[in-house]
């Protein structure tokens, strides 16, 4: 057996387990979106979850998928990236271990994720100086695209 699908039933079965520890129902399409989440490489919108999902199982509805996503972001296997647009965008949770700061191109829209651990520090270090515990943090560049500007086209484009 290969390590994609080892890895792929250890997050099927964490998430299995914290749907029974909520009282929750484990079905076919909880899986499926959780399962289009994972295979998705970049950021995602809801919409384009409900997409993917009905990919893999079409009785997937929209109120699932809206109700799956608050309970896959409290299990911690995906996590909300709000990048104050009116819609929120999500992505897998594959490395949790180190703090991620979002770069968003004003041009073609795209959001990058670059290592920050200096975040960590940052945030408890002024959070210690108050006597108070760092809930969430985050860390957001807006950036033009020089490739757009100098040629024309931004190949990054989505």
């Amino acid at each position: 057996m290969n390590s994609e699908s080892k890895t792929t039933r250890l997050i099927r079965q964490t998430f299995k387990d914290f749907l029974v520890s909520k009282g929750l129902r484990i079905t076919n399409q909880r899986l499926a979106i959780l399962d289009a989440a994972y295979d998705c490489s970049d950021h995602f919108t809801a919409e384009d979850l409900l997409e993917r999902s009905r990919e893999i199982d079409s009785s997937v509805s929209r109120a699932t998928v809206y109700r799956a996503l608050p309970i896959l972001i409290e299990s911690k296997l995906i996590r909300q990236v709000d990048v104050g647009l009116e819609h929120k965008f999500y992505m897998a949770n594959r490395n949790a271990n180190t703090f991620q700061a979002q770069v968003i191109c004003s041009d073609c829209e795209k959001i990058f994720e670059i290592d920050a651990p200096f975040m960590d520090w940052y945030g408890k270090t002024v959070a210690d100086k108050l006597a108070l515990h760092v809930e969430s943090q985050r860390l957001q560049v807006t950036a033009h695209c020089d490739e757009l500007k100098v040629a024309g086209v931004c190949k990054r484009k989505c």
